[in-house]
């Protein structure tokens, strides 16, 4: 086997306790060995005396000096390497130019009173140093390079996301287990008593408080809390509570944990801050149900997945407990999600990455402080038909209430009643055109005056929370690349009856400040809520084709503008409601026609995929089946099931027109 050796890996990692971090350096480095030993190629592991052998053919152990511990990474390891350096641990030698340096989160700025004093001023002084000299800074998650980025002065585009892998619970044997079986506690009639496991240290960000301080409702339940993991010494102490249904296990195998993960009830995973939040992957690859924060990176890592919750509302996190307890339906379907989920992260795929890096680590100009640029402007656009009380009363809480205040407002309708008393606002344009949201969306692009960067679409049902147009602002104007932004929906009324202006201003106003959030992307944009970069939009425009069901259009449109380059993302902070106001919707046999041959004809144009649209028509179809018997008040069930039947009759005949809704007879809702 020939030796690379284009570059070398910090193996400091290897003298080290196992926590999240060195679990990610070892499985990193265990992927670099695969890929470069089907080379026939070798890439030095560089570690200090003591360091045990991981035995990698690809990666092979090579001690270096006689002294260990940061003394060993600043003083011995530079001048042992002086080639390029990948660092895996969130330090590297201070002062080398060459090394790629992956920090894992900025939990030592966001969350200061987790770590000891010495930790905090070693980790404040060392990382900005490594963001002004190293070549490149990478780390595990969206979220994690936002913040990085904001308190180490770098642009978040710059640093290199890649993310943890799964494929390292797949060697874990439940059988092997030694310490778990022993810790399950039985009911009287001999059957284990359902638990809830917890992973992780003590630290305070890790909010295992939360949990502790519902052990007495889960014993009414009849559920055991059990919390495996040891305390790092890095870590403050923090007292904890003890109950009769509460165990601490402490340090347990990764056996153990197998054992664990596919008995409990659920991994509940309450933590305030996350770089990644490796725990949750891994309960997702062993088939373990998850309640998580919805704060950080977890909603990035776990998507739709999980059961999320606020890490302060002990309250939901007991309803979410109840309702796994409750039903095994929905377990397993949170089983299934979940391990479709974890695939999607691989070692493999990370190891690729490092890789290509490492080749050209692509210097940029880091650790310098950001100039403040100009913030964009945003035109606020509302396409609205029939509805000129709703709209005008959602458009006056945006002008009231948004802290970063639109350059422009406009509201598209067939007519200028359909504006209600907003058309005669001194600070509101109205737009008058063709009906049909396609047409109406154009129109407002057509109408942009100069000078408007950045266009919002909100629905005329849609509240946002009084800062969404100033995270939007922010986000265009840090990301560069960013050319299509949607936020994130709290409650949607058009789930259920629809929602009051009551209400929708009592659930903003619970939902509490806002707090940094993950970019998830890709992500279709969603268009009750999105905005997008005018530079980026150039010529394109709405499929006017798709005369009904805005939902596809907004993925239709998106899937174009990405097709010209940039990100679309969603950002968890920007936060709204959509009332769901059921006045002015359209048939159901129109809706339901339009459920089957949107997709399709999309599917032709190439702006949605054969998985995408299978997925689609399945759930409409069984949906509108299901519940055509006792349908829901506020659903024309038969109506949308009659119009999938006609709509899925003309496509077996070649007839993909999804314009023709409209020429569908309005039937009587029953």
């Amino acid at each position: 086997m020939k030796a690379a050796e284009s570059f070398g890996i910090n193996g400091r990692f290897l003298t080290q306790s196992m926590t999240g971090v060195q679990r990610y350096a070892l499985n990193v480095t265990r992927a670099i060995s695969q890929a470069v030993s089907v080379q026939g190629s070798t890439i030095p592991l560089l570690a200090p005396p003591g360091a045990q052998d991981p035995g990698l053919d690809g990666t092979p152990l090579k001690l270096v000096g006689r002294s260990g511990g940061h003394a060993w990474e600043q003083a011995v390891l530079p001048r042992a390497w002086p080639g390029r350096l990948l660092n895996l641990c969130n330090t590297a030698p201070a002062f080398k130019a060459d090394q790629v340096v992956c920090i894992h989160d900025a939990n030592v700025f966001l969350e200061p009173e987790s770590y000891s004093a010495s930790f905090r001023a070693f980790y404040k002084t060392l990382q900005p140093l490594l963001a002004r000299r190293a070549a490149r800074i990478a780390t595990v998650s969206t979220f994690s390079a936002g913040q990085i980025a904001q308190h180490l002065s770098l642009k978040a585009s710059d640093i290199l996301v890649l993310p943890n892998g799964h494929e390292h619970v797949r060697a874990w044997d439940p059988n092997q287990a030694t310490r778990a079986p022993s810790a399950l506690r039985r009911n009287p009639d001999g059957s284990e008593r359902p638990f809830v496991l917890a992973l992780g240290s003590r630290a305070r960000h890790k909010n295992l408080g939360l949990l502790l301080g519902l052990a007495g409702e889960f014993a009414t339940l009849g559920v055991d809390l059990i919390i495996a993991g040891g305390q790092a010494g890095i870590f403050a102490a923090e007292d904890l509570q003890r109950s009769e249904n509460v165990q601490h296990l402490g340090f347990v195998s990764d056996h153990d944990l197998a054992y664990l993960l596919e008995r409990a009830l659920c991994l509940a995973f309450p933590s305030l801050t996350e770089g990644f939040g490796l725990p949750a992957l891994e309960a997702m690859a062993r088939g373990c149900p998850v309640i998580s924060t919805d704060r950080a990176s977890l909603p990035e890592i776990c998507g739709t997945a999980a059961l999320l919750a606020p890490p302060d509302q002990p309250h939901l996190w007991l309803a979410h407990v109840r309702t796994l307890l409750a039903s095994a339906d929905l377990r397993q379907e949170l089983i299934g999600r979940g391990r479709l989920q974890a695939a999607r992260f691989s070692w493999a795929d990370t190891a690729q990455g490092y890789l290509d890096v490492m080749q050209a680590p692509q210097r940029r100009d880091v650790g310098r402080p950001r100039t403040a640029s100009a913030p964009p402007s945003i035109a606020v656009v509302i396409a609205t038909l029939g509805r000129p009380d709703v709209v005008a009363q959602t458009l006056r809480r945006i002008l009231d209430r948004q802290t970063y205040k639109p350059a422009a407002v406009m509201i598209s309708c067939i007519k200028p009643e359909d504006a209600g008393d907003a058309a005669n606002w001194p600070d509101v344009a109205v737009v008058t055109g063709r009906p049909g949201l396609a047409a109406q969306r154009n129109a407002a692009l057509a109408a942009l005056p100069e000078g408007i960067d950045v266009v919002a679409f909100f629905d005329d049902d849609f509240v946002p929370d009084a800062e969404w147009l100033d995270v939007a602002a922010r986000t265009f104007r840090d990301e560069a690349d960013i050319v299509g932004f949607t936020g994130d929906v709290l409650a949607d009324g058009i789930k259920g009856p629809g929602l009051t202006f009551e209400e929708v201003d009592r659930l903003l106003a619970e939902s509490g400040p806002v707090v940094p959030a993950p970019l998830i992307e890709p992500f279709s944009p969603y268009g009750c809520n999105m905005a997008f970069r005018r530079s980026a939009i150039g010529a394109l425009r709405f499929d006017e084709r798709l005369v009904l069901y805005g939902w596809l259009e907004d993925r239709d449109f998106g899937a174009a503008l990405r097709a010209k380059g940039g990100r679309l993302v969603k950002c968890m902070a920007a936060r709204g409601v959509h009332m769901g106001v059921k006045g002015g919707r359209i048939a159901g046999d129109r809706l339901g026609y339009s459920q089957v041959v949107n997709p399709l004809y999309m599917l032709r144009k190439g702006t949605m995929t054969y998985a995408q649209v299978a997925d689609h028509l399945f759930r409409n179809f069984t949906s509108n089946l299901a519940r055509s018997a006792v349908p829901e008040p506020f659903i024309d069930r038969r109506g949308r099931l009659r119009g999938n039947l006609r709509g899925a009759a003309d496509a077996l005949l070649g007839r993909l027109e999804p314009e023709r809704a409209l020429q569908i007879r309005r039937k009587a809702v029953r």
